[in-house]
């Protein structure tokens, strides 16, 4: 009896070693450091540490994505945005395109309070090619997310004005500086 309870107590104590270990590791989103000390994987004897594989990195990544598309949805179900089965693919575009995945929800929060004022019909939440009476019209929140990242990209991150201070200066050169400091604050908001 005495040793069934030395072995759950051993074997629970690993468990919940392990657990915390993994916990830490997501935590601190440091998926650049490949050892931890637990009983997992590949233990080096010398070292006391557990190399992970490929599949463990690959595991943790996807978290960290995942955690970028649960915070973009949190914040597009606060404002009842049509963004928010968009999350996903705005997180993919914006890595495409090596833009911060805030940005796009950022401009669209914005233009258009997350996409709730935009001209009927034209899934453009971000004042992308408006001027006036002229109206730039996509056909879905999808092509305006891969016009918008790519337009982004190339005629603003390439050109180095990567603040939001800096890309209004382009953008929208008559604000007052209003539109920057919004775009900014939702820029910390997402963080």
């Amino acid at each position: 009896m005495f040793k069934k309870g030395v072995i759950l107590v051993l074997f629970f104590g690993v468990f919940l070693v392990v657990n915390i270990a993994l916990s830490w590791h997501l935590y601190t989103n440091s998926v650049e450091q490949r050892t931890i000390t637990v009983i997992l994987g590949e233990f080096d004897e010398l070292s006391g540490k557990v190399t992970f594989d490929e599949h463990i990195d690959a595991f943790l990544d996807s978290n960290i994505k995942d955690k970028r598309v649960a915070i973009l949805k949190s914040f597009f179900r606060k404002y009842d945005s049509p963004l928010y089965d968009h999350a996903d693919f705005i997180v993919r575009v914006s890595d495409q395109n090596g833009l911060d995945y805030r940005l796009i929800p950022a401009i669209a929060m914005q233009e258009s309070t997350a996409c709730k004022v935009i001209p009927y019909g034209s899934h453009n939440c971000w004042g992308w090619g408006i001027y006036g009476t002229l109206v730039t019209r996509f056909d879905s929140y999808p092509e305006a997310i891969e016009t918008v990242a790519a337009g982004l990209k190339k005629n603003y991150i390439d050109q180095g004005l990567t603040t939001p201070e800096e890309i209004m200066a382009k953008y929208t050169p008559s604000s007052n500086g209003s539109w920057a400091k919004g775009v900014g604050t939702v820029l910390g908001v997402l963080e």
